[in-house]
């Protein structure tokens, strides 16, 4: 049985990890919490039925305790990730930390670095190497089935919904509170990327910017609020009156109000960031970004974001010497051509674990629990391997910023000797 501290109780915390462990009472549990919001705490502690001596208000006061678990998960907010990591390595725990690392690349490096000198578990939640459609992905080329991988398509369909949800009103909606979007969102692709292509990355360059959410854009007499009267609120497709005041409970209804009563709900919506209006907030993120790669084996890759889509989706092909593979991943579809015979294969991927992130959220945990329970410290997605991909995005951003290609070795120089 594996003991598990969370710092940081919010939606990932709860509803990710917490869940798990709900699901797998046999395999660990959570035995203390801190979270600085006294609701957030407290529903966490009640679902997990932890004692009030081990519930805190800051997770400076939790790691001031002599270790009170095997491990901690940290599922703060980015910004906030670097600080709360380094002192639970110091005091002996295994350590699970949200993506992405940290929004400052330095601060990555450091944890990166740091990872290779301690014997603990610390790895970082990219699920999708966990996910049944990408570790069918990953087989297929180690099977040699297309030959040698020459060129990959990757597109983020973020979702019309999902975008004004997280980065028009949400959390993540200001680089300068958050980090930029191809961090914040796309850290998932850049390692997924370097993971499928197995090679260092060379150089990256970008496009991208905020093209539609901007007061410009905004209806003639948009009130500030969509619980204002607005005056073209019924064809509205960012309303957000349709998207949380229904009986569809989902993941982002049930963000904007921890009591999701209809009448809690319409407080929310005129009082909090989720009832403004998409053209009258204050956010800066882009809502589209192209990124090209070049990797070290010559292998380039060519990477889309984009918000307005119907659906949330990652699909991608891989263009091999003998072949190539067409994969769509909530449909858990994938196709194979072989050029030599001209027949294409079908694949339905069989998802365990539950279909969030495709089955990555459940693969993350089972594996960690695992790696603290046998005392190996190989994870997956270990810090030190993860900066690479964080790195990626940085540059990406610098890329989209300057217009110009960015070399991700001296990128990283300029970092260690600013």
């Amino acid at each position: 049985m594996v003991t598990i501290a969370l710092i940081g109780a919010g939606m990932r915390g709860t509803h990710a990890y917490g869940a798990y462990v709900l699901d797998h009472a046999d395999k660990a549990q959570f035995v203390a919490v801190a979270d600085p919001d006294q609701q957030t705490r407290q529903r966490f502690q009640k679902l997990h039925n932890i004692p009030e001596e081990r519930c805190f208000q800051d997770w400076e006061d939790l790691l001031k305790q002599p270790r009170l678990a095997d491990a901690v998960i940290i599922s703060t907010p980015d910004s906030t990730h670097y600080k709360p990591t380094m002192a639970a390595i110091e005091k002996g725990y295994h350590i699970l930390l949200e993506k992405p690392m940290s929004t400052d690349p330095i601060e990555c490096i450091a944890m990166g670095e740091y990872a290779k000198q301690r014997e603990q578990v610390f790895a970082v939640c990219h699920v999708l190497r966990y996910a049944a459609f990408f570790k069918n992905l990953k087989a297929l080329l180690l099977s040699g089935r297309i030959g040698k991988l020459v060129s990959i398509q990757h597109n983020e369909n973020v979702g019309y919904r999902h975008y004004a949800h997280s980065y028009v009103r949400g959390n993540w909606r200001n680089s300068d509170l958050s980090s930029p979007m191809i961090l914040a969102k796309s850290c998932h692709d850049m390692d997924i990327l370097l993971w499928l292509v197995d090679a260092d990355c060379e150089s990256v360059s970008s496009f991208g910017k905020l093209s539609y959410f901007k007061e410009e854009h905004a209806p003639k007499n948009a009130p500030l609020r969509c619980t204002d009267g607005c005056p073209v609120e019924p064809e509205c497709p960012y309303s957000a009156q349709k998207h949380y005041l229904t009986d569809n409970l989902d993941w982002f209804t049930n963000t904007i109000s921890i009591d999701t009563s209809l009448k809690a709900r319409e407080k929310a919506l005129k009082e909090g960031n989720y009832g403004r209006c998409v053209f009258h907030c204050d956010n800066n993120v882009v809502d589209h970004q192209v990124v090209n790669i070049e990797f070290k084996n010559g292998v380039t890759a060519a990477f889309t974001m984009c918000a307005f889509t119907k659906d949330t989706s990652r699909t991608i092909k891989l263009m091999g010497t003998l072949g190539e593979i067409r994969g769509h991943m909530e449909k858990n579809e994938i196709e194979i051509s072989n050029f030599a015979s001209g027949v294409t294969e079908f694949i339905s991927v069989e998802t365990i674990g539950g279909d969030v992130h495709g089955g990555g959220d459940a693969g993350l945990m089972e594996d960690f629990i695992r790696l603290v329970e046998s005392g190996s410290t190989k994870s997956l997605t270990s810090a030190d391997i993860s900066v690479q991909s964080h790195l990626m995005s940085f540059a990406a951003e610098q890329s989209r910023l300057s217009k110009k290609v960015v070399n991700l070795d001296d990128f990283k120089a300029d970092l260690s000797n600013p």
